[in-house]
This record gives C-alpha cells, structure tokens and sequence, in this order.
C-alpha cells in the first residue's frame, strides 16, 4: 500500500481542505513528505472513513484543518470525540499559492505542512456548550436588529412625503409609539398615491414591531445563557450582557486554548504590534487584526469606564 515505507517514521500528521459537500485530505509523514490524498463526504461515513484511512500510515500526531468555524465544524468535532488533536491550519500562505496554484488538494497538503512546521498552532473552539448556544442565538439577534432600523429607516423616510395631517400625527413620537400609531392605519381603499403610502407604512409598522418583539426575546435568552455560562463576567463595572455575549462567543466553550491575557489582547486586536526596523526600536502600532466584534465591545466598555470616576469603577 505504501512504496515508501522504508522511508516514513510512522508518525504522520493531516491536512483537511474542508468545503459543502466534500472534504480533500492529505496525509504528511514526518520524514516521507506526502504520502497520499484522499476525498470524502460530508458525513459521519466520510468522517470514519478518514479517520480509518489515516491511522492506517501510523500514529496520527494532529489533524489540520481549514475552516474549523464553518464547514469543518462537524469534522474538528467528531475527531476530537475520537481522541485526536485538532488544529486551525488557516488559509494557506498567498506567497506560496501565487507560485505553486491553487487546488483543493495543494491546500490539503498545505495545511499538513503548517501544521508539522509549528505555524499552525491555534486550537479551535469546541462549539459544544453554552458560548456555541449564545454565538447561534446572537446570529439570529443581530440580524433581527439591524432589520428592525431598517425598517424604522424606511418608516421616517416615506413619512417625509405624508399628507400634512399624518406627519403632524407622528411628529416627535418615540419609536415604540410610532411603530405603534403607524400600525393602526386603516386604510380601506387603493385608489391615490396616499393610498398606497398608508398601507406601506402599515406594513413596516407592523414588520418593526414583529422585529422589537423577536429581538427582545433573544435578548432574554441571550442573557439567561450569559448568567448561566460566566456571571462572573457581568460583575466588573462596564460589562453588560451584550460585551459579556461577545467574550464568550470568542473565547468558546474551552476558554482553555487560551493561554494568557497576552493571547486574549492579541485574539482581540489589543495587542500592540512592533515595528522597530534599522536605527529605531521599541516603536509600536494599533493591531488592525484580531476579532473587531469584541474590539468593539471592549472599546464601549473602556469608554463607559472613562466617564465615570475610578473609585466607581473599582
């Protein structure tokens, strides 16, 4: 089966170039380079298959793979229930695809080198808990959110063109009141313009209130599963739910893989990155890296700190 055992340590690490519907994989020996590739399905038979195929080369030290937060979700899972290290190979140096291609089975085999070469280290999160319950209902939240200002956006514009009597009607009202107001239109004809314009701003009213009324729901979920998951997080003055949410949906449910405050700073763009060169030393610039999401969220709650003095916030 293998021409080159003489040539191979047993000791053979995989790179998985993860995609829809199949996976590519590549099995790299330690000395004996790559050994051999191989296609699978997206399924718990595909995933049994690889993992048959690669403990038959010897002793599988870790599994690269690429996209562990998307399409290989399922797989970094079922591999690590089996006892294997799973690592986030990342995607493959451009240098190194602008001179040598691209395919499915070159990002395979990339991925086993960066991982045997120790440039692929990150552990990725486990997506078994609670920071995996709150990150889907966060998708669902936010997207209800940004729908209902839209929609909120949409009301106040088409308002600008409402009759006089209308506009007067709905002039300095909160948006829960004129969410509320808008929606009790009764518009019982479809003959003008005026018409039309009632039975839009009906139809958005109602779509707003829909969107307060999910999203307010989420929001309860949310921060059932944030006191649940870390209370601790919400007692520092300036850390509500939401910033709490957004620690735990970066950090996953195995904090763990974490190292150090360090590696936290950095993981969320934080960290100052140097930029010493020639005669200078010691200079540094913003990281432009890292999760902007919980960049953000730390920033609100730096900001919130500021205001107040620091015996408050102590």
């Amino acid at each position: 089966m293998n021409t080159n055992a003489q040539h191979t340590s047993g000791h053979v690490v995989i790179g998985v170039d993860t995609h829809k519907h199949v996976h590519v994989a590549a099995v790299m020996d330690t000395i004996g380079g790559i050994l051999a590739t191989l296609t699978i399905p997206t399924d718990t038979g595909g995933f049994r298959q690889l993992l048959d195929w690669a403990t038959s080369f010897g002793s599988v030290l870790a599994f690269g793979i690429e996209g562990t937060g998307s399409y290989g979700a399922t797989l970094a899972s079922f591999l690590r229930r089996a006892g294997h290290k799973v690592v986030e190979a990342g995607r493959p140096d451009r240098r190194l695809r602008r001179m040598n291609g691209k395919s499915d089975t070159l990002d395979a085999e990339n991925a086993a080198r960066a991982v045997l070469a120790g440039f692929a280290t990150a552990t990725p999160k486990s997506a078994d808990g609670e920071a995996e319950m709150i990150r889907q209902l966060k998708i669902v939240h936010d997207q209800a959110v940004e729908q209902r200002t839209a929609a909120m956006v949409t009301m106040k514009a088409m308002l600008v063109h409402a009759p006089d009597p209308l506009r007067n009607e709905t002039a300095g009202k909160t948006q829960i009141a004129l969410a509320r107001h808008l929606a009790g239109l009764r518009p019982r004809q479809l003959d003008a313009p005026e018409d039309a314009l009632r039975h839009a701003l009906r139809t958005l009213a109602k779509r707003w209130q829909y969107l307060d009324t999910e999203a307010r729901d989420l929001t309860k979920m949310i921060a059932d599963l944030v006191h649940r998951a870390a209370p601790q997080l919400l007692e520092p003055f300036g850390i509500g739910v939401d910033t709490a949410a957004e620690i735990l949906v970066v950090v996953g449910d195995n904090p763990e893989r974490i190292k150090s405050e360090a590696a936290l700073a950095k993981l969320a763009g934080i960290a100052p990155v140097p930029t010493g060169s020639g005669m200078t030393s010691g200079r540094h610039r913003i990281n432009h890296g890292g999760h902007r999401q919980l960049n953000a969220a730390i920033y609100r709650t730096v900001i919130v700190r500021v205001r107040f003095p620091p015996e408050q916030c102590s």
